[in-house]
């Protein structure tokens, strides 16, 4: 990372978390950035006020990027009936306002586009545990391989290749559709066991052809997904990968992995990569502490060259800016923290004593 001048700066010249970024030609004010967080409160994939709200409010609080939830590109790609859509041409326009209102309060809007594969057509978290039948409004979930996500849950059709080409170009369409809404990023899922994910991991993907078996088919999919979005993403405006970078389960994928898949991804154009872990097995073992996946961010930007975003137990700003300053990763993207403070970068400008302008209207408080 280069090194930067004036405020946010250490005396070495390092950038902190308070320090602008330039990613293509979208400059964030800073380097917070609102990680997606499903709302489970969409209609038929329609967003709504909820998610204005809720959006705008993190961009009022300062955010430099503000990112929408998983978005699915079709409907059967939604992890619950509830779940947010971007699919066909009506859901653009509440997307558009949402985008509209985070740029006017100085944030970079970004959204991710995202399949379930095989983890979809499940229940609200406080609807319970458990798949939607489909008298009750579920479908049958798709994978790479007919292999349920939980002992005992119906197995996910297994997907044909023609169907992989169209799920492809739905991933493109909704980009498209993005652009058309005014976001300014675009972050393709490829982590948490989601489809894209259920691709790369060999525990979920057990196919006989090209897209299955050694790393280099396994990664076909996603690869044909990031070529396919950058090819109608404008070249001005920065695209986002999310990774779990290990399944936390001997055998499957790991942080090698990532690392290799990031500097293939680097090379078709993807600019940053989103570092999580976990969710593609419920048998994972997931050594929790602050900051514990900030480590995958920190290799994978060093060994594969590729601009990292650093997620998981990060819930102060003082944490969050040595993050930063050690070069571990560009961004450092929030979610719990964010919904306990919608403000957290404006009170991380406070505590790191380089105070963030609020809006005028809010300026009396501050």
């Amino acid at each position: 990372m280069l090194g930067c001048a004036g405020a946010g700066c250490d005396t070495n010249g390092m950038p902190g978390l308070l320090t602008a970024l330039t990613i293509r030609e979208v400059a964030f004010r800073n380097r917070i950035g609102v990680s997606p967080m499903c709302q489970y409160s969409s209609q038929d994939g329609f967003a709504n006020d909820w998610h204005l709200v809720h959006l705008g409010s993190r961009a009022v609080g300062g955010a430099g990027l503000v990112m929408m939830e998983a978005t699915a590109v079709e409907a059967r790609g939604r992890i619950s009936p509830n779940d947010q859509g971007i699919w066909k041409d009506e859901h653009v326009e509440f997307l558009s306002r949402i985008a509209a209102f985070l740029r006017q309060q100085g944030a970079v809007a970004g959204i991710q586009l995202a399949h379930a594969g095989r983890k979809a057509s499940t229940r609200r978290p406080w609807d319970g545990t458990g798949m939607v039948p489909e008298n009750a409004g579920g479908w049958q979930p798709v994978a790479p391989s007919a292999l349920a996500f939980h002992p005992g849950d119906p197995a996910p059709a297994e997907l044909t290749q023609p169907e992989i080409a169209s799920l492809v170009g739905a991933f493109a369409e909704g980009a498209r559709r993005a652009l058309q809404a005014g976001f300014q990023v675009v972050e393709i899922h490829a982590a948490h066991g989601y489809l894209v994910h259920q691709f790369l991991s060999p525990l979920s993907n057990r196919r006989g052809d090209e897209y299955g078996g050694p790393f280099e088919n396994r990664i076909r999919f996603a690869l044909e997904v990031a070529r396919a979005v950058r090819a109608v993403w404008p070249g001005h405006l920065p695209l986002f990968v999310r990774v779990s970078a290990t399944d936390w389960v001997e055998g499957g994928w790991d942080i090698g992995d990532s690392v290799e898949l990031a500097r293939r991804l680097g090379a078709l154009g993807v600019d940053l990569i989103d570092c999580s872990s976990g969710g593609l097995a419920p048998q994972q073992k997931i050594a929790l502490a602050p900051g514990y996946q900030v480590p995958f961010a920190a290799r994978i930007r060093r060994e594969a060259g590729v601009a990292t975003a650093a997620v998981g137990l990060i819930t102060t700003p003082r944490q969050a800016d040595e993050i930063v300053r050690a070069e571990q990763a560009d961004l450092v993207l929030l979610a719990r923290e964010f919904l306990r403070d919608p403000y957290f970068a404006l009170h991380a400008g406070k505590a790191l004593g380089e105070e963030i302008a609020p809006p005028v209207e809010y300026s009396r408080a501050f």
